[in-house]
């Protein structure tokens, strides 16, 4: 029984750091938009910008 009082001590540090640090990061923009990567996944374009030279692939295979 005599942890206890230390152990409560390093509860409320703790809760007082995660409170400070959630309020920061909230501050900072962190929460802002949590569905724009998410919506930036599912609309990726998975086609090349650039179609590949014909000639280009034949110079491959006669490597090979």
């Amino acid at each position: 029984m005599e942890v206890l009082p230390l152990l409560i001590v390093i509860s409320l540090v703790l809760l007082a750091f995660a409170v400070w640090l959630f309020f920061r990061m909230s501050d900072s923009g962190q929460f802002d938009d949590v569905e724009g990567p998410a919506r930036r996944i599912l609309m990726d374009d998975d086609r090349p910008a650039i179609a590949p030279d014909a000639s280009s692939q034949s110079d491959a295979r006669s490597r090979q």
